[in-house]
């Protein structure tokens, strides 16, 4: 810890943390129903144990307002002393926890249910706290609140309703006064100003009340009667809670600063070391809590000095300020925490859960917090998220659909039993005695939906029908049929995506019948306007008034080869010229290849010009052989009669070719590239620098794209160094 630092930044940034820390922390005792040095010990020890023993260095620890709730009903359930112990226990707990370095565990709680859970906790702190303010006294409950609240705000209203009106109203107008009032904390001034004129106008109300033997501290926690079982039940309730909430506060200060990151598990015994001693000295439980942290962060603090100081000025604060302390009004106390709670519910994050369409689970947690209890309200929450993962994870898309006389039934996603009754409804849908093609699209099939389907066609069958099983991707159904189902997702072989797989991998195999799937190319079409053109409809609309490629892409017409997807392109990318052997006559003797190579380059302004050859060519292969005389081939083979006589060697890394036709293809590659430089407009753009020419090979078996290098003859794999180097 560097002492320059300690003194130029976190000696200024804790005194600003102080001053938050005080007002907050009485007004979270009172909300808590505890004592109100309890929330002053906490501030005290949160800072000096959870600051120097925690693994966040500029997170601030201290009492919260997310466990006011939950201590109200554990210190109403089993008193204050009991309520001491559970916090050691708590604090137990959680060191336990840190040790065992599951720390991380806590994050798998969704933000949608911490977000509500908050929010739960912001609702009943107001429902609550504004009795105090109209003068009244909090409900046990929150819908009790609700139901006296009308009756509050009709009744007379005395000082205190002015003093917690007061508070509020300073705390909304503070954040618009000029930055150098703002430099106070908006909490500090509203607190201080609400006691300044109750004080000064002799307002008669009830104030803080402090024992007047602060220094004596004593072991606090008391061992209960009875009813073991509750109390271990709310102290992991309570380790859950600030360990949860202390570890998202953590990884929230870390996006804060560029400093070290924090580690979450000695986080997590921190936070445990300090309520261990907190609940022995008769505080409330410790939490990281963001407002404190966040407030050190932008004070300038940069080591865990800055925590641990506020600690202390906290301690210093209420030993030599007691007196102060016991003017404050309670409604003011009350006027701040209506504030707080209010801010809770952040509209921030209710838009966020929104986005990412998890509102059900905040709202559920946020009702359960405030109906019940914060422990319901969470598990409700988790269980809620449960049962949506489930779903989401065992989703399947089912639908019918008539294509004429025919129908087509598409199952997607994962098939299970639990999608058996909305399968089963579907596929009753579809008419006796009709042809139906069966598309399944499917991760997993369980014996529950195999059964189903077998069942079905074999009763849509007996009736008379047709049905045309079409699986894309592994044959789960088919494998069944076999009598070698596959178990696992991980048996499945990996299929490849529709888009990309020929017709032969998911279309029937009865191309050349009379069925449905006797035409392959109205079949294609179909599968195109039904999937892909959704997706792609933005992307051809701005290319609907004209081409704008980058690349003339020159190939055989071979079908093997697809230029889009060897290269990863799409619509507008690539100006494609194919023929037989992907040849480059010269510029006077095919009228077709000139005119294709003035337009790409003198009015498309391609940047690249590709000569692609490919392994197992027939026309390499008739060229090496020599094609059949008197044929249209042996003449368009004749502009190839350069590659033959080409000399020198071509490798594939360093390899040769085993096969002659794949030799001849590299220098039929090599050669087009010559004879595009003789082509003017070609010669005169390569040697401005506005157009490169590429030369490429692929093998079709291996799948490997090769690009030829810089020395002549030899190619490299794609996606290599070597292609780099070569390159350059």
């Amino acid at each position: 810890m560097r002492p320059l630092a300690v003194l130029r930044h976190d000696v200024p940034a804790s005194l600003v943390v102080f001053l938050v820390a005080v007002p907050l922390s009485l007004g979270i005792a009172l909300a808590s129903g505890a004592p109100i040095v309890a929330g002053l010990i906490a501030a005290v020890v949160g800072g000096v144990v959870a600051g120097a023993l925690g693994g966040s260095a500029l997170q601030v620890s201290g009492p919260a307002a997310g466990l006011t709730v939950i201590m109200a009903e554990t210190i109403d359930t089993f008193g204050w002393r009991v309520t001491c112990l559970i916090t050691v226990a708590a604090g137990a707990l959680q060191v336990l926890l840190g040790l065992s370095r599951i720390a991380r565990a806590a994050l798998a709680i969704s933000p949608a249910i911490v977000h509500g859970m908050l929010a739960g906790i912001g609702v009943t702190i107001v429902l609550g706290q504004l009795h105090v303010i109209l003068g009244g006294k909090a409900q046990s409950s929150a819908i009790e609140n609700v139901a006296e609240l009308p009756a509050q705000i009709v009744a007379h209203h005395d000082a205190a309703a002015v003093i917690g009106l007061f508070t509020i109203a300073v705390l909304l107008l503070w954040p618009r006064l000029p930055a150098a009032v703002r430099k106070v904390p908006g909490p500090l001034a509203a607190i201080a100003l609400a006691t300044v004129v109750s004080v000064v106008a002799g307002m008669t109300l009830p104030r803080v009340e402090l024992p007047g033997d602060l220094l004596r501290i004593r072991f606090a926690p008391e061992l209960p009667g009875g009813g073991w079982a509750d109390v271990a039940v709310a102290a992991v309730t309570i380790a859950l809670i600030a360990s949860v909430e202390s570890l998202l506060s953590a990884v929230a200060v870390d996006k804060l600063h560029t400093g070290p990151r924090a580690n979450l598990d000695r986080e997590l015994v921190g936070q445990g070391a300090a309520n261990l001693v907190s609940g022995a000295l008769g505080g409330l439980p410790v939490t990281g809590v963001i407002v404190r942290s966040s407030t050190n962060v932008a004070a300038g603090a940069q080591t865990r000095a800055s925590a641990v100081l506020h600690g202390v000025w906290v301690l210093l604060f209420v030993v030599a300020l007691a007196g102060l302390i016991q003017n404050i009004p309670l409604a003011a106390l009350a006027g701040l925490l209506v504030h707080v709670g209010a801010k809770l519910v952040n509209p921030g994050h209710l838009r966020q859960v929104l986005r990412h369409g998890d509102l059900v689970l905040y709202l559920v947690t946020l009702a359960g917090v405030v109906v019940f209890d914060l422990l319901t309200g969470v598990v409700a929450g988790i269980v809620l998220a449960l049962l949506l993962m489930l779903r989401r994870t065992v989703w399947s898309g089912i639908r019918a659909e008539r294509e004429g006389e025919h129908w087509r039934v598409v199952v997607e996603g994962v098939l299970t039993f639990l999608s058996v009754p909305r399968l089963s409804k579907v596929l009753g849908s579809v008419p006796e005695g009709t042809t139906v093609t069966l598309e399944l699209i499917v991760d997993y099939l369980d014996h529950a939906s195999f059964e189903s389907l077998v069942s079905w066609q074999q009763a849509h069958e007996r009736a008379g029908g047709t049905v045309v099983v079409d699986e894309v991707g592994h044959p789960w159904l088919a494998k069944g049929r076999a009598g070698s189902p596959t178990l696992r997702r991980t048996g499945a072989a990996g299929s490849v995506p529709r888009w990309l797989a020929p017709w032969s991998d998911w279309q029937a195999a009865d191309v050349h019948g009379s069925g449905p799937c006797a035409h392959p190319t109205r079949r294609g079409t179909t599968e195109f306007q039904r999937r892909a053109a959704p997706l792609l409809r933005e992307t051809l609309s701005g290319l609907a008034d004209g081409q704008r490629p980058h690349t003339m892409f020159i190939t055989c017409g071979d079908s093997r080869i697809v230029p889009n997807l060897i290269t990863t392109s799409g619509p507008g990318d690539l100006f494609t010229i194919r023929n037989i052997g992907n040849l480059v006559p010269p510029a006077q003797a095919d009228p077709s290849m000139n005119a294709a190579v003035e337009f790409a380059v003198g009015v498309l302004g391609v940047r690249e010009i590709v000569v692609c050859g490919h392994s197992a060519c027939g026309a390499m292969g008739a060229l090496a052989e020599g094609p059949p005389p008197g044929t249209a081939l042996e003449t368009w083979l004749g502009h190839a009669g350069p590659s033959k006589t080409r000399r020198g060697p071509v490798t594939l890394d360093g390899e040769r070719p085993a096969r002659e036709p794949d030799r001849l293809a590299l220098h039929n590659v090599l050669q087009q590239l010559d004879h595009l430089r003789q082509y003017p407009m070609v010669a005169e753009a390569e040697h401005s620098g506005a157009l490169v020419l590429t030369g490429l090979y692929f093998d079709v078996g291996a799948a490997q794209v090769w690009l030829a290098g810089a020395e002549d003859g030899a190619f490299f794999a794609a996606g290599t160094p070597a292609v780099a180097r070569s390159a350059n």
